[in-house]
């Protein structure tokens, strides 16, 4: 006997409605083309999706199901006949498989076939007596068990398990149309990503970098990071929009008072953002923003640069902590990435009193000293658009050095 099925909740998508057919469907192709590599089968039902392992190693393929959102859970389940002596066979397999440690243990027996022989309670006292008599060393702790054994009766079938390992939850990726991140190269952008992939959204990144000011080893960061985030996409590439942003910065640095430099680039970036997003017919922008974090997040901040568009800009991070944003960082792989001490555009002209709380009046005023559509369209004419690979290695030399340092 063996495991020879995974079991996968649905978790939110069990919430819709008419949409939830679609919504499955949708995470069914995730699976299949995430599990390409594995000689394994996937099915649907209402409730669950089952991948049958074919003899296949459960172990990679159960790290596979975790990146992909729209798992609540998975359970390594054994599959028998509605068969009373398969049943016991299979809850013996799994106890001495998995209960070597434990002291305690419960039968838990979900019933939806009610033409089954026996009874939800009638079960338990069945299988729980058989597990006492082979194993004399367990007792029956109903409320806070070692080892749980659930056995769930079907029409179909029987599925043991005793593990529940947590999915990645959220929505199955795509599902929620199209965005454009503005993906700077610090902690907080990626992770931000992370957390639109989770809702369903699939991302384009846009990234201003602005050379010689910058180097190419900040750009490659980027990209990097970027091809971190490609597990949770349900693809297997990103668009990656590099955008020259360093004559704007020029231009603001020669014309604009310093403490508004912050104010008028952050304008312009979300300007250029927009432009890029209705190139692209995305849906809305996606930053990393966390209210009163740094001079630019602070609410009247973020009102006075909010108002140069009305596209919908998507915070996932606003009220999130700097500890909260490092501990997703850190559990999708991005934070020593992120931490490489190469500059990016916004702390290379960053003046050393930005104002908190910028005037908007103020700062419409001090925008009108620069060609504000000019230097857009002089920025779009450049646009480097890279298909971002799993497959590619962006860092090379100096920056893996460093990267392996940290």
């Amino acid at each position: 006997m063996k495991y020879n099925e995974l079991m996968i909740r649905y978790g939110e998508l069990s919430t819709k409605g008419k949409n939830r057919g679609q919504f499955i469907e949708h995470l069914r192709r995730d699976v299949k083309t995430k599990l390409a590599n594995f000689q394994v089968k996937v099915v649907t039902t209402r409730d669950h999706l089952h991948v049958i392992l074919n003899d296949e190693d459960p172990e990679p393929i159960i790290k596979v199901l975790q990146t992909i959102f729209g798992i609540q859970n998975i359970c390594e389940v054994v599959r028998v006949e509605l068969s009373v002596d398969e049943i016991k066979a299979a809850a013996l397999f799994i106890v001495n498989n998995t209960g070597q440690n434990a002291l305690t243990f419960k039968v838990r027996t979900k019933r939806s076939n009610r033409d089954f022989l026996h009874g939800t309670f009638e079960m338990n006292n069945l299988i729980g007596d058989l597990i006492l008599e082979k194993h004399p060393g367990l007792t029956v702790d109903v409320h806070d068990p070692d080892l749980e054994l659930t056995i769930e009766i079907r029409s179909d079938a029987a599925y043991l398990y005793s593990k529940v390992i947590p999915g990645a939850h959220g929505m199955p990726a795509g599902t929620a149309g199209l965005v454009q991140v503005m993906l700077s190269g610090g902690i907080d952008s990626p992770v931000a990503a992370y957390l639109a992939l989770k809702r369903g959204m699939r991302v384009e990144m846009i990234h201003f970098y602005s050379p010689p000011y910058t180097s190419p080893q900040a750009l490659a960061k980027s990209k990097e990071l970027t091809k971190k985030l490609i597990p949770f996409t349900g693809s297997r590439s990103v668009q990656f929009i590099a955008v020259p942003f360093a004559k704007i910065q020029e231009n603001i640095k020669q014309k604009v008072p310093e403490g508004y430099l912050m104010t008028i680039q952050r304008r312009m970036m979300l300007r250029i953002a927009d432009r890029i997003r209705e190139l692209r017919h995305g849906l809305a922008i996606v930053t990393g923003e966390s209210v009163g974090q740094v001079a630019s997040q602070t609410l009247e901040s973020m009102m006075a640069i909010n108002d140069v568009t009305n596209t919908p800009v998507i915070r996932p991070l606003v009220s999130f902590d700097k500890n909260e944003i490092i501990k997703i960082a850190k559990d999708i792989d991005t934070f020593e990435l992120s931490i490489m001490p190469f500059e990016d555009c916004c702390t290379i002209f960053a003046p050393p009193q930005p104002k908190t709380k910028p005037r908007l009046v103020q700062a419409q005023e001090y925008e009108k000293l620069i060609e504000v559509d000019e230097l857009i369209n002089d920025a779009l004419e450049h646009l480097e658009i890279t298909n971002i690979e799993s497959d590619h290695n962006y860092l090379n030399g100096e920056e893996e050095q460093i990267l392996n340092l940290l």
